[in-house]
């Protein structure tokens, strides 16, 4: 739906990987996994569109992507922020779908990753849907690109205006170093550049764009002749192509579009600023020019970014983070765009050590990087985890998926099948390569360096901005002639036959379940060894304990370091994470095929043997510090830790985040670590969830292998605590010069067992789980207080609570609570419509397909059915359980589980500006809390 994306291609960008050090001896770890073949289609269109088609029959389900050749890099000066503008305008009524139409209809027919984007060369609108729907979606894509103008008015443009800064106060000013990373391209490149603004512009430019320029927009750059249409998925080549042609055919070309001829100056002197902003901790970037997508140089950029700040086998994280521990964290990343690319290095500094420190340490790796050059097997190691990434990208029909993908390569290389080329590139990499590039381009006098600083951020955000004042808009003239079939919906096909994974389950003498699906589509392997045990059972005096744990897992083991263990990992061209939630831990995997069985062991020796070795403790307690530190300069997340502290209370392990708080990490020993280990990963309260191009023969032979000899123990029981609620009704946390308000309202809910799941979920879509929910259409649509609401149950296996989550603009926090409360009043007291219960239960059911796209997506819902005991046929009778939904049935849950006068209000801004506005709503007297969610007059633990 219209909560827009701001888009940046990083087609083969660093991603993270998992702990530093030397490799041990071994043999070269991978071979290149074959190339997927997508047999794509390319045809064009008498008007110019580009239709490329891919029939992929894997799921009933079809991805839409439509591009068009448009960002900022086609603004015109003193319109910043524009293209971004245009997206949420494409959103608003046409001439034969009014406002919020499309939304509902696309959501009631099971569309998932609706959505649209903008990035600095292209804007994108994209669906899946069921197959039956593409017509729908077509219609609904042809209408924008063909009839908005017909209607497009000032009160669109108004609401969108208004939603856009909200959206900029979220993202940009009241995200931690977002003003800091938007004063890195403006350093970067000259004023009046197209890159040198942030995409999403600044309030002045939003505010000051006239309902002609948007005319104009349109006219110039969204005809079919400016857009490439990508459609994958469950389709008929033939009987597609006959839709597009109808939906698309007889639109009107646009003006021919010139591509901006833009020069990119070179820096030729180090270039400095420093931005104070609302963080506790520094951090430094420094940025380079580069070369544009596809050219000489970006892909050995793309791997020297992932050898020096790609994860934990990287340089910059052993020099840093984990030998120095200088850093709380870093990533470099070469984002690749058409007019010029960026290579940026960014680094957080650990508490007590500065950006002076940060920036001498960042210096000597480059500096050795420029020398000596990468080792062949950093370069083979960088190599094979851009590969699986890049794999790992096409799992995915729509959203940041195969779609997207074939559209990125059309635009920037004209070939929708540059995979091959791309592998190839890639391939031929070697260090001498990479050291040239880096030589080339990361010299020390052609950077921006900019430095995020604690203090007071300047934000020009005229709260007051009247309304720009223009002459009377006569009518515009269509751009396409009238067609009246285009009124009327399409009629969905035949529901297509719907098989979901139910996954195969066995289990090993020692108690380990097992749960294998086969999916040869792509050569990849996921995996999850979930334990049945997480923040939940933590003890009452050490709140994080599970987290904690599951961190150091990776730290070591009775055979493996914590640096071997990451770049065995990284060498594999694998990915590993560990975690924890309220219910469980887990540690993820993804592997290439060939790779597989090799990861997965590393996987098993850290589950089995970890050592927890003192000085890695040491390590990762000042790292939990840090993050804790990051955690509070998030509003939030702080409104959400505050919102469980109240609804849980003091002492219920549940009160707390992840990361516990900061005295219970200091007091954290080895000894709590080791028996927490002990007692809850045992393999009878654990499963190795595995989805992906195996057999369950090769699976069965694996898991005897690696986990066979793990010893069989008991279940702990962990009894659930009491909860204490605070009984307050409002709580507030007090962040001054906060640029909004971070809001919760919630309360206790069911456990995710409830025989009220189906109903819930299909209220709760109508109430404000959905784009076109209640709640958004109020608070967003049509008062333009945020850029966007909604609310959800958590589902845990004891009860756990249902939020109203929003970020609202300062001076609308009271009227946002009272429309908030009034919605979950009037959901309760009307009896939703028969369009909106068949929009709100056919938005649960017949999304579902959509639920298993990619390995992981699969691995997730099993691994739901083995956590909370769900058998294994429950999605297909979740199926037919919210088919048969009614009217009834949601008032009666939301009667039964949202009482507006037992629910908690948690406001986290400056205390000064919204606390007289939430007094006059009559919640009594607020409890004040602390950034890690506490009572003030609580002393921490």
């Amino acid at each position: 739906m219209n909560i827009s994306t701001l888009m940046v291609p990083v087609m083969l960008a660093a991603a993270p990987a998992s702990a530093p050090g030397q490799v041990p001896d071994q043999p070269p770890a991978t071979a290149s996994a074959p190339v997927p073949s997508i047999a794509f289609e390319k045809t064009v269109l008498p008007n110019g569109l580009q239709l490329i088609l891919v029939e992929d029959k894997r799921l009933p389900i079809v991805a839409v992507n439509l591009w068009y050749h448009v960002g900022p890099a086609n603004e015109a000066p003193g319109l910043t922020g524009f293209a971004h503008l245009f997206e949420h305008m494409m959103f608003a009524a046409t001439r034969h779908i009014p406002r919020g139409e499309a939304d509902r209809l696309l959501e009631g027919a099971g569309a998932t990753d609706s959505n649209g984007g903008t990035g600095f060369d292209s804007t994108s609108y994209y669906d899946t849907v069921p197959s039956n729907q593409l017509e729908l979606a077509l219609w609904v894509h042809a209408d924008r690109m063909g009839y908005l103008l017909d209607v497009l008015d000032q009160q669109a443009l108004s609401n969108q205006q208004d939603v856009v800064r909200n959206e900029r106060r979220q993202t940009v000013e009241g995200e931690p170093y977002g003003l800091v990373e938007e004063a890195l391209l403006q350093t970067l490149f000259p004023k009046g550049h197209p890159y040198a603004a942030s995409i999403i512009g600044s309030h002045a430019d939003i505010q000051g764009a006239r309902l002609e320029d948007v005319r104009a927009f349109f006219t110039d750059y969204y005809g079919p002749n400016n857009a490439s249409l990508v459609i994958a998925g469950d389709i008929d080549k033939g009987k597609t192509r006959e839709l597009v042609q109808r939906y698309f055919g007889s639109l009107r070309r646009g003006p021919d579009v010139v591509r901006p001829t833009v020069v990119t100056p070179s820096i030729t002197a180090e270039r400095r600023v420093v931005v104070r902003d609302r963080v506790e901790l520094p951090r430094v970037f420094m940025g380079w020019l580069t070369p544009a997508a596809y050219q000489p140089g970006d892909a050995e950029l793309a791997v020297a970014a992932t050898i020096l700040g790609g994860g934990k086998s990287s340089r910059l994280y052993k020099s840093l983070v984990y030998e120095r521990q200088i850093a709380q964290d870093v990533s470099s990343t070469q984002t690749s765009l058409a007019l010029s690319s960026t290579f940026v290095v960014d680094v957080t500094a650990r508490a007590g050590h500065t950006p002076q420190e940060l920036e001498a340490a960042i210096d000597a790796e480059l500096e050795r990087l420029r020398k000596d050059g990468p080792t062949e097997r950093e370069v083979e190691r960088a190599r094979n985890s851009l590969e699986t990434a890049l794999l790992a990208s096409l799992e995915k029909l729509g959203g940041d998926g195969l779609a997207e993908q074939l559209n990125h390569y059309n635009l920037y290389t004209g070939d929708p099948g540059y995979l091959a080329r791309d592998l190839a590139r890639l391939r031929s990499i070697d260090a001498a390569a990479v050291q040239r590039a880096v030589q080339t381009w990361l010299k020390p006098e052609a950077r921006a360096v900019v430095t995020g600083v604690p203090g007071k951020p300047k934000v020009d955000d005229p709260r007051a901005s009247k309304p720009v004042k223009t002459a009377p808009q006569p009518a515009q003239a269509a751009l396409n002639e009238a067609e009246p079939w285009r009124a009327t919906p399409p009629v969905a096909g035949p529901t297509p036959k719907v098989t979901l994974p139910r996954g195969e389950s066995f289990k090993l003498k020692n108690g380990l379940t097992v749960i294998h699906h086969h999916n040869p589509a792509l050569p990849l392997v996921s995996s999850q060894l979930v334990v049945k045990s997480g923040g939940a059972a933590n003890p009452v005096k050490l709140p994080g304990l599970a987290g904690f744990t599951a961190q150091m897992l990776e730290e070591g083991t009775a055979t493996r370091s914590a640096p071997q263990i990451a770049d065995e990992i990284a060498q594999l061209g694998a990915f590993m994470d560990t975690g924890s939630s309220d219910d469980v831990s887990t540690v993820s995997l993804l592997a290439l095929r060939a790779t597989f069985a090799r990861a997965l062991e590393v996987v098993a020796d850290i589950v089995q043997h970890p050592a927890f070795p003192a000085a890695e403790i040491e390590r990762q307690r000042q790292d939990r510090l840090g993050s804790l530190t990051q955690q509070r300069d998030d509003p939030e997340t702080v409104a959400a830790l505050a919102a469980a502290g109240a609804l849980f209370g003091s002492g219920h392990p549940k009160a707390y985040g992840q990361l516990g708080l900061e005295d219970a990490i200091r007091a954290t020993t080895r000894a709590d670590i080791a028996g927490f280990w002990q007692r809850h990963y045992v393999p009878s309260n654990a499963a190795l969830v595995v989805t992906g191009d195996i057999t369950r023969a090769e699976l069965e032979a694996l898991a005897v292998a690696q986990f066979g000899a793990w010893p069989a123990a008991d279940a702990p029981e962990v009894k659930p605590a009491e909860t204490r609620p605070t009984a307050a009704r409002l709580v507030l946390v007090d962040q001054p010069d906060a640029g909004q308000t971070a809001l919760q309202v919630a309360c206790m809910g069911p456990s995710r067992d409830t025989p009220d799941f189906p109903a819930l979920q299909v209220m709760n879509g109508a109430l404000g789980g959905m784009f076109s929910s209640r709640l958004n259409n109020n608070l967003r649509e049509t008062k333009g207080y945020t850029y966007g609401i909604y609310s959800h149950f958590d589902y845990d296996r004891t009860p756990a609570p249902f939020s109203v989550e929003a970020s609202v603009q300062q001076d609308a926090t009271g009227e946002s609570v009272r429309e908030i409360l009034r919605e979950i009043a009037a959901m309760r007291e009307q009896p939703l419509s028969q369009a909106e219960l068949d929009a709100a239960r056919n938005a649960q059911l017949l999304s579902l397909p959509g639920q298993f796209e990619t390995n992981a997506d699969i691995g997730a819902s099993l691994t739901e059915l083995f956590v909370y005991g769900l058998a294994p046929d429950y999605y297909d009778r979740l199926a037919r359980e919210l088919a048969q939904v009614g009217v009834e049935d949601v008032r009666r849950v939301a009667r039964e589980y949202l009482d507006p006068d037992r629910m908690i209000v948690v406001a986290v801004g400056e205390r000064r500006k919204i606390l007289p506005q939430l007094q006059k709503l009559g919640l009594g007297q607020p409890e004040e809390r602390d950034d890690d969610g506490q009572p003030l007059d609580t002393k921490r633990r």
